[in-house]
């Protein structure tokens, strides 16, 4: 019991370890400021956008603000419609994130349970669900992404289940691995000489110990969710009712300004540097609380 104790670090003062840790890691906590900048950008972007984002604009001749570089007027200029940079790289943080968190969720959720199940259960189970898994890895992303979203048509939802199916690859099968260590305990062994049931073994003995790992590849597999809709709306899949910064670097490289419209795709850029970047660092943060050896480190 002792050493269940011991290793359940994470159940009732997991929160308090992972709120103490992520404080003391300053480049974490940077993260979390960043993306809590562009969540409120994903929020509130509708509000706060200075111009219409898909409105094109003209002067008071007439004519289309067209291609026209940062200025007084327009902070991060326009694009070859007439649209403004600004708005759209603020109202374009919303479907990233979107199908990121959500995506995220259903991959860690697919990928927890099968490596649970799996690496409890072990035999032909184990044997079926990692062959499943091998054909997971064997599939290319995009162009699975790009025939899926042929048949099931253009959207966001579409997208987002194109991620669930294919990425909770890489967390079932590094939780299985995990579990494979841990039905071996001696807190598991006594909770199967006490007459525990497999379901309440598996939930509420094991899962907790590989909750430090699931909460790793959620914050991962967001940033992959991320990239992914980036991904699909640069190559022209995106919803195209939405803006999303994929999008947008699509149109510029359509019209051809992608070549010399720098303060078109540079703004969609940074965004998705920042954002993928701050979900890798706090998913290190995670890692180290998974592994107490890389803080010593």
């Amino acid at each position: 019991m002792r050493e269940r104790h011991a290793l359940v670090g994470s159940s009732p003062g997991f929160p308090a370890q992972v709120r103490r840790f992520l404080g003391a890691d300053k480049t974490a906590l940077a993260a979390w400021l960043v993306l809590g900048f562009f969540f409120v950008l994903a929020l509130a972007g509708p509000y706060i956008a200075p111009r219409d984002p898909v409105e094109s604009n003209y002067r008071e001749d007439g004519s289309l603000v067209r291609l026209e570089p940062p200025s007084r007027e327009f902070w991060l200029g326009t694009t070859s419609a007439g649209q403004d940079v600004l708005s759209q790289t603020i109202a374009g943080a919303r479907i990233p994130i979107e199908v990121g968190l959500v995506s995220a969720f259903f991959v860690v959720l697919i990928g927890t349970n099968v490596g649970l199940i799996a690496g409890y259960f072990g035999r032909y189970i184990d044997e079926i669900l990692m062959r499943i898994t091998d054909v997971a890895y064997g599939i290319p992303f995009i162009p699975f992404a790009i025939v899926l979203i042929s048949v099931t048509g253009v959207g966001t939802t579409n997208i987002m289940l194109a991620i669930t199916l294919l990425l909770w690859r890489t967390s079932a099968r590094v939780i299985r691995a995990q579990v494979l260590t841990l039905k071996e305990r001696p807190f598991v062994l006594a909770a199967k000489l006490s007459g525990a049931s497999d379901f309440r073994i598996l939930y509420r003995y094991i899962a907790p110990h590989v909750l430090p790992l699931t909460l790793l590849y959620m914050a991962f597999g967001v940033a992959w969710g991320i990239l992914a809709e980036v991904s699909l709306g640069f190559v022209g899949l995106g919803d195209p009712e939405s803006i999303s910064w994929g999008q947008m670097l699509f149109y510029a490289f359509r019209s051809g300004a992608i070549r010399f419209a720098w303060w078109w795709t540079l703004p969609p850029g940074i965004a998705i540097v920042l954002t993928v970047a701050s979900f890798y660092l706090i998913g290190r943060s995670f890692e180290g609380i998974a592994d107490p050896r890389l803080r010593e480190r």
